[in-house]
């Protein structure tokens, strides 16, 4: 008669040190979607960074006309992005 046991065997971790590195061989994708602001000429794909702001936030840190708008939102780069945070960052009024 064999001793059999209803204990389930724990996984053993392998260490992050001796792991594959994954990232060795991958490649960058290109980009397809081109920044929205006039004079970028970065990609607003979301594989990069790329947001998408709505078109009465880009009016107020490019003003009118200095972007190109797609179903009433204007795809930014990461550059740009950070742009419009910082600036409206400041802009930020107290709630009363």
């Amino acid at each position: 008669m064999s001793r059999r046991t209803n204990k389930v065997q724990r996984k053993v971790r392998i260490p992050s040190s001796k792991r594959k590195k994954s990232g060795a061989n991958k490649s960058e994708k290109p980009g397809e979607m081109a920044c929205g602001i006039s004079g970028c000429d970065d990609f607003a794909d979301k594989h990069k960074g790329g947001r998408s702001l709505s078109q009465e936030n880009a009016i107020d840190t490019w003003g009118e006309g200095a972007f190109t708008v797609r179903k009433n939102r204007v795809r930014v780069c990461k550059a740009c992005y950070k742009t419009w945070k910082k600036d409206s960052k400041d802009e930020s009024t107290p709630y009363y």
